[in-house]
């Protein structure tokens, strides 16, 4: 087991999933925090690598795209400070930084885990029931339904029509961006059947925000909201008749196709390492594994 521990948090991995903790210090942003720990499968990531500074480098993980509902419902905004998936290292854990990155490395070689798309949510999103409360109002999800509430900064014509609840059968979409610069940020839900381009401002679906300490924790409920949706790579596939046949399912292995496999990837982890894409450590690392495995 690998493990790396850190003010910023804790990573640890078990040659499986990776489980990311958030640490207790001050700096450890309050959606890191509320979100709380991670568990990461293997194969839901791309890839990982270290970052080295003078005083402090970072640790990033790339998980594929669509293996997380936040990263989706977030479209890749999440700052450095909020982003789950980096860890701050201080530079004299360098060395446990780089046997953390290798062990997991070798472990995608190992299990050929692909860096492509996935058309499955390989995280489950935060548990509910959650309620935010941020910008012009709170937003509360508890699995079936939406409560939208609004405050005394929220717009007249808004605030009008009261308090909405929003079936989760009825939303075809959802869109966290934080407040950028002179741009506020929003929380915003696609109705079934009510496509509008309204300011968040006026969207009675919309909770305005206008870059607060708590802005972000709105990311939680739409991620919470988007891990309940259909999977963007299968919203296109819902006419049964368009559905693919399902391919046959592969044989059990033998104990000497396994041999024969394993055989197989030191050959290709040789010509990966002769053509230059994996370093000596790397092939070194990968080629212990794949021989313990035999």
């Amino acid at each position: 087991m690998a493990e790396i521990i850190q003010k910023d948090g804790t990573w640890a991995f078990d040659g499986d999933a990776l489980r990311l903790t958030p640490g207790r210090d001050k700096n450890v942003s309050l959606l890191r925090r509320e979100l709380g720990e991670l568990v990461v499968p293997l194969r839901a990531l791309a890839g990982i690598s270290l970052e080295q500074g003078k005083k402090a480098g970072r640790l990033r993980l790339r998980l594929r795209d669509g293996a997380d509902p936040l990263l989706h419902a977030t479209g890749g905004r999440l700052t450095e400070p909020h982003d789950p998936y980096q860890l701050i290292v201080e530079s004299d854990r360098y060395g446990v930084a780089e046997y953390f990155v290798d062990e997991v490395r070798s472990a995608l070689l190992l299990d050929q885990v692909p860096a492509g798309p996935v058309d499955a949510y390989l995280l489950p999103g935060p548990s509910v029931p959650l309620s935010v409360s941020a910008g012009d109002g709170t937003a509360g999800f508890d699995g079936e339904r939406i409560r939208l509430e609004w405050n005394w900064k929220t717009e007249d014509a808004k605030a009008a029509a009261g308090a909405r609840t929003l079936a989760l059968a009825d939303i075809t979409g959802v869109e966290w961006h934080p407040a950028a610069g002179l741009d506020n940020g929003h929380l915003r839900f696609t109705v079934r059947h009510a496509p509008t381009k309204t300011p968040p401002k006026y969207d009675p679906n919309a909770v305005e925000l206008w870059g607060f300490k708590k802005d972000p924790l709105m990311a939680l409920v739409a991620a919470a909201v988007q891990a309940r949706l259909p999977h963007p790579a299968r919203a296109a596939d819902d006419d049964p008749a368009d559905a693919l046949p399902e391919p046959p399912s592969a044989p059990v292995a033998s104990p000497e196709d396994d041999h024969d496999a394993l055989l197989r990837r030191l050959r290709e982890l040789g010509e990966l390492h002769r053509s230059g894409v994996l370093t000596d450590e790397e092939f070194s690392l990968a080629k212990q594994a794949v021989l313990k495995r035999m």
